[in-house]
């Protein structure tokens, strides 16, 4: 069976190779879009390449990300050193940093201690014990990647669900099994809605609004978390809703024992030094992010501690990052017997998901591609006839598209490829550009019907204790619901 569906994918893989550079030749030959519009049909023609070798990740995604610093100077668009330019800049620094103070949470053991201490907070009814581990999912996963959070937490889980399946059965403990599976995958994915590095389509957003709008103001870390945060916590509570109380409501008669729960948090001890100190580091980490510049609460504002500076344009989230992250290589261990002589050391640099960043930047190079060469504006033109069209369906019209176009592909490869294009649209309906680009930035997150979707859900299924229609009959309700409530949000958000 492996065999065959190793065929099946190595097929599809090199029909999308050839499939892009046919698609990249037949637009060159046979699309015409004048000829004071060369350059804009130049990038359209790369970007057309990418696309397909994104979507059907004809090679790996990362090494897709490149072909912007081959083409674009061959090509007479860019050249090379400009192209380059945008494989590194401050939200590549961004992601960088939270992830080097990610991966020293996870070297420590923080991460595993605020996820036990979530927990066992909500009690031992099965309901309340998915509540746990999805409010865990949901707030660890704000901060580190939605990946970690899920391979870290399912152990936990499955301990769980053994220790239960021993006492009473598998059949009588099914609906539990498949409730907490679910909880835990879609948890993570939706506390990564929160925060700007909460999940790579957010960090994306904001590199290419501030390509394609330059002279407008940036949505800062703090202004993203007022709207993000409610929405996360509405999906979060919706979701477990749907996992526990309508589609597997679970046996009362089942009494969890939390015995377990707190004899992993025993075997974790007391806190040591250096788990404090990554700890001290998180939150002031977290507390610069949110409080950099003035925060607007609509009862009251909160000075921003950039104003300090006299040149406070010249930080942002990146420097912050950055900042923090450093200092973890500078703290020394003090717990004898340990091998490191600092909380982090050179193998942290190589944790670092280089092929994401790769990732992020040939999404950004496109970017730029599009802006510079005029196809932005070109794009834009043609969309002329949404102008009376509602905004608020228009916003759930996107949202849709983008929900059921990531459940097949990166949702990080999907943000690069559409926000570009729906930047142009705003400026052709002259409506608010945060309007188009946010929903589908969130909805690329919010992938719930299949196993492909997103790397939490993959991970989840791999437990087998699920089947596909398990996912796809909650996912379904999730991802029509989601749609509702980022469009109500973000509708409401900026305009009403």
């Amino acid at each position: 069976m492996s065999d065959k569906v190793n065929l099946k994918t190595k097929s599809l893989k090199i029909a999308g190779l050839i499939g892009g550079v046919l698609a990249f030749i037949l637009f060159m030959l046979y699309f015409h879009f004048g000829e004071a519009h060369q350059a804009a049909k130049l990038v359209a023609a790369v970007a057309l390449l990418m696309s397909v070798w994104w979507i059907t990740e004809a090679v790996p995604l990362a090494v897709t990300s490149l072909v912007p610093l081959v083409l674009f100077p061959l090509l007479g668009l860019l050249s090379a050193e400009e192209t380059a330019k945008a494989y590194m800049n401050s939200t590549i620094f961004l992601f960088m940093g939270g992830f080097i103070i990610a991966i020293a949470m996870e070297k420590w053991n923080l991460h595993k201690r605020i996820a036990l201490n979530l927990i066992s907070v909500f009690g031992k009814s099965p309901a309340k014990i998915i509540m746990g581990f999805m409010v865990a999912g949901g707030f660890i996963s704000m901060w580190i990647s939605n990946t970690a959070t899920a391979v870290m937490i399912l152990p936990i889980g499955m301990a769980i669900m053994y220790k239960l399946e021993n006492e009473f059965g598998q059949e009588k403990t099914r609906k539990f099994s498949v409730a907490l599976m679910l909880g835990i995958a879609y948890s993570c994915s939706i506390g990564g809605i929160a925060t700007l590095i909460g999940t790579p389509p957010n960090l994306v957003f904001q590199r290419i609004y501030a390509i394609t709008f330059p002279q407008r103001q940036q949505i800062m870390f703090g202004d993203w978390m007022k709207f993000g945060v409610p929405l996360s916590l509405l999906m979060l509570v919706l979701a477990w809703f749907l996992i526990t109380q309508v589609f597997y409501k679970t046996d009362k008669n089942l009494i969890i024992d939390v015995g377990l729960i707190k004899s992993e948090k025993r075997s974790l001890g007391k806190m040591n030094f250096e788990e404090k100190a990554v700890a001290v580091v998180f939150i002031l980490t977290s507390l610069l992010w949110i409080f950099r510049v003035q925060l607007d609460l609509g009862f009251v504002k909160i000075p921003g501690w950039s104003q300090l500076f006299s040149k406070s344009n010249l930080l942002d989230d990146g420097t912050v990052a950055v900042t923090m992250g450093f200092i973890l290589f500078l703290i020394p261990v003090k717990t004898e017997g340990s091998e490191n002589a600092f909380l982090l050391d050179s193998s942290a640099i190589r944790k670092i998901p280089w092929e994401i960043i790769l990732l992020f930047g040939g999404g950004f190079a496109l970017a730029d591609g599009f802006v510079k060469s005029g196809l932005s504006e070109l794009i834009g033109s043609q969309f002329a006839g949404l102008k009376h069209f509602p905004v608020v369906l228009l916003i759930a019209s996107i949202s849709l598209v983008i929900v059921l176009l990531t459940e097949l592909t990166s949702n990080t490869a999907t943000a690069q490829i559409v926000l570009p294009v729906l930047a142009s649209l705003s400026l052709e309906l002259n409506i608010n550009p945060f309007l188009l680009m946010i929903p589908a930035t969130i909805a690329a997150s919010m992938a719930f019907m299949l196993p492909v979707a997103t790397p939490p859900n993959a991970i989840v299924f791999g437990s087998q204790r699920l089947k596909v229609l398990d996912m796809l009959k909650t996912g379904i309700a999730l991802d029509l619901i989601g749609v509702i409530i980022v469009t109500a949000v973000i509708y409401l958000y900026f305009v009403g």
